[in-house]
């Protein structure tokens, strides 16, 4: 199955978020990624509970939500009951995370798990089973419109090959400078699903670009 890409809601236009909502619903874009930032774990502050409620009203895809907050298990069902399909945790801010992926998975959302920069992919070799989706971040997380880190195509590749043993149908997501320039060297190195921001929304057309990077190949078969 091809790659999917799952526009970054942060990037969007928050006077018109209902129009940039049913353009990313027209469009060839798979799953709408929603970063939830506190201000504490990263320095920046995104938005709560009622914008990602008024996200869920209109979207018509599933809502990837991506927890950049110290203690999350305390949101987790309230994420959940919010509209999350998918629900993604920091390694960094979970003592006990093997708990946490169960508390996702009880209310009836995927799990994943996301690594900052400067995190190995070796950390999360005893729980790959359990595991949905990973979320290798391309930067630091908390801003938008960043440069893309080059070490990241190996951490893919790594984690590929790591996985391929325990769960073939893991998915590895990307998030953080990418765009046209990259889409085809992370895919070949073994990524799922492409989150992109600012090129999607800086672009003149974002339809036009999300399909552009929906139709990118990168010499491997994706799963779904």
């Amino acid at each position: 199955m091809s790659h999917l890409i799952a526009p970054s809601v942060l990037s969007a236009d928050f006077a018109n978020l209902q129009r940039d909502i049913e353009m990313i619903n027209a469009s060839a874009a798979d799953w709408f990624h929603v970063d939830i930032m506190d201000g504490v774990f990263v320095p920046n502050i995104s938005f709560g509970f009622p914008v990602m409620e008024a996200i869920k009203r209109y979207a018509e895809k599933p809502l990837d939500v991506h927890l950049m907050i110290v203690n999350p298990d305390q949101y987790i069902e309230r994420f959940a009951a919010a509209g999350a399909a998918m629900i993604t945790v920091h390694y960094e801010a979970c003592t006990h995370l093997h708990r946490t992926v169960q508390a996702i998975h009880a209310t009836g959302c995927r799990a994943g798990v996301a690594l900052n920069p400067h995190t190995p992919v070796s950390m999360l070799k005893d729980l790959l089973t359990d595991l949905d989706m990973v979320l290798i971040m391309s930067v630091n997380p908390g801003f938008g419109g960043q440069q893309f880190i080059p070490n990241s195509l190996n951490k893919i590749a790594e984690l590929r090959k790591m996985a391929s043993a325990v769960n073939p149908d893991l998915l590895i997501e990307v998030d953080g400078g990418v765009g046209l320039h990259n889409t085809a060297a992370l895919l070949q190195a073994g990524a799922d699903v492409l989150v992109a921001g600012n090129a999607i929304f800086a672009a003149a057309s974002p339809a036009g670009m999300i399909a552009e990077l929906k139709q990118i190949e990168g010499g491997l078969v994706q799963r779904a």
